[in-house]
């Protein structure tokens, strides 16, 4: 078996080609740098500089390597933008997809594993969200999702190739600090940058139906969803040729963006009390997944904590943002 990760040098995407190595998979990683960073991957990964959009790339890659399986993480990924550029997101990753699963199709591979994404949900009024909650996405991200499971599962009935989705949840910390998310787009990079800039954490909105009035995610450790990843690899070796998969991966539980800023606090060492702003338009009162069905079809559940989330995202901030730990 060689796989192939696309966006295989970004935050997730090494994380993924850690484990995947690391089981004694082979592994080839595709990824043009715009975002990724090639020192995040193994010395045992081969990574090709290019575009998962390229036909004339993916055939090389494809017949070189002679790949068996794909992941395919690439993609853009930020509701904002997402909002303000629907043409660019749809381009890349409905049109981007399209591209690489005709390549897909051409070389007879036969197993595919979809990056989604919870933004496909919405934002559903239910305690606990599962696989049979309806999909109503707010955004044009979310909206490329759906479309790009839409197009992978059709795809693989089509073609006799055996498909997963992930629905991933909201991801945080790292496997090692060099691994470390090191944008500022999700919510605990964004209290790290804040806190470093020596200003308070921004909470939208303390006026939810929650127990503390601020917003319920459902957070995974990065290292959980590379095991999770891994463990659906397995899976579709096992069922090449057809079948599709589509899942949850969280941990199931929820935490509050205040008891988040908290548990910040008590990791970093600053306590600054968070500045509470308006809400921000679409966001959902509470967003917690059920990975009961990971659990029960793959035998995988998420193992780290919420504290070892945090910490282990500290430390990556920290090697990247030497200047964060003088804010103490």
């Amino acid at each position: 078996m060689t796989w192939l990760i696309t966006g295989g040098a970004g935050y997730i995407g090494a994380h993924v080609a850690k484990a995947m190595a690391g089981a004694g998979e082979r592994v080839v990683v595709l990824d043009d740098i715009s975002t990724g960073i090639e020192a995040r991957l193994p010395s045992n990964v081969t990574l090709v500089r290019g575009s998962a959009s390229d036909r004339e790339v993916l055939d090389r890659v494809l017949a070189e390597h002679a790949v068996t399986g794909v992941v395919h993480l690439a993609a853009k990924k930020q509701v904002g933008e997402s909002v303000e550029k629907p043409l660019l997101y749809y381009r890349e990753n409905v049109g981007g997809l399209t591209v690489l699963l005709e390549a897909v199709v051409a070389a007879g591979v036969r197993r595919f594993l979809f990056s989604s994404s919870a933004a496909v949900y919405g934002v559903p009024d239910v305690d606990l969200i599962t696989e049979e909650t309806p999909c109503a996405p707010i955004n044009p991200y979310g909206e490329t999702k759906l479309a790009g499971e839409w197009l992978v599962r059709a795809t693989g009935r089509a073609h006799g190739i055996s498909t997963a989705c992930l629905r991933y949840f909201n991801v945080a910390g790292a496997a090692e600090p060099e691994l470390a998310d090191t944008g500022v787009f999700n919510v605990v990079p964004m209290f790290f940058d804040r806190l470093t800039r020596g200003e308070a954490p921004r909470i939208f909105g303390d006026d939810y139906p929650t127990p503390d009035g601020t917003c319920v995610r459902d957070y995974i450790h990065v290292a959980d969803l590379a095991e999770a990843h891994l463990a659906v690899a397995g899976h579709l070796d096992k069922n090449p040729g057809g079948g599709d998969l589509t899942v949850n991966v969280g941990r199931g539980e929820g935490v509050s963006v205040r008891r988040l800023a908290e548990l910040v606090a008590e990791v970093t060492g600053v306590r600054t009390e968070p500045a509470v702003e308006a809400r921000r338009p679409g966001d959902a009162a509470r967003a917690v997944g059920s990975a009961a069905l990971m659990t029960g079809e793959l035998g995988w559940t998420a193992r780290r904590s919420m504290r070892e989330m945090v910490e282990s995202a500290w430390e990556g901030w920290c090697l990247h943002h030497p200047e964060a730990r003088s804010a103490r």
